[in-house]
């Protein structure tokens, strides 16, 4: 865990996949073709506490939806990189746009999809029920499953390494 901890003092940018690890994986379709996902709110107030504090927070994913946009808006996240079928495209732009270096940069992830840009960063994540070959080959998994408190996790791990978790926590004492 001290390995770990020592990559995430570094991390100034953590990317997210959205369906997964955002949401638990389900995808909600009414009649008309609306899209419907579910966030847990934990995430989204780990998001904001680890933003606060001066990680920047983006979002690389496959699919495209509107309720994602409005989702990341909401949490003030404006790196938003949807219909990624090679996220390895939106992760070079990343790079390039922020000028940082692949160890500054964490990636959660939970499907082989998301294989290409974990094994280029500092620090890859898998939630706790990622696919076996994703949690094979990350450096660190989440104790909760994606959709259900992972990117909370995540975010807490962070701040914790960087010596601020005790503090943004205490706040609200």
């Amino acid at each position: 865990m001290k390995d770990i901890m020592e990559k995430a003092a570094h991390i100034k940018l953590v990317i997210f996949d959205v369906d997964g690890v955002l949401t638990d994986g389900s995808l909600f379709l009414g009649d008309d073709g609306q899209e419907y996902k579910a966030f847990h709110s934990h995430d989204g107030h780990g998001i904001k506490m680890l933003q606060k504090n001066g990680v920047r927070c983006a979002i690389i994913t496959g699919r495209t939806s509107k309720v994602v946009e409005h989702r990341m808006r909401n949490l003030g996240i404006d790196l938003i990189y949807q219909g990624q079928e090679n996220k390895l495209e939106g992760f070079g732009e990343l790079l390039e746009q922020l000028k940082l270096d692949p160890e500054q940069i964490a990636y959660v992830g939970d499907d082989v999809v998301d294989l290409p840009v974990m094994r280029k960063v500092g620090l890859a994540i898998a939630v706790q029920n990622a696919h076996p070959w994703v949690l094979k080959h990350s450096h660190w998994q989440t104790p909760r499953s994606g959709g259900r408190g992972a990117a909370r996790d995540v975010c807490e791990m962070l701040l914790e390494a960087q010596g601020a978790l005790e503090m943004e926590l205490n706040g609200y004492l």
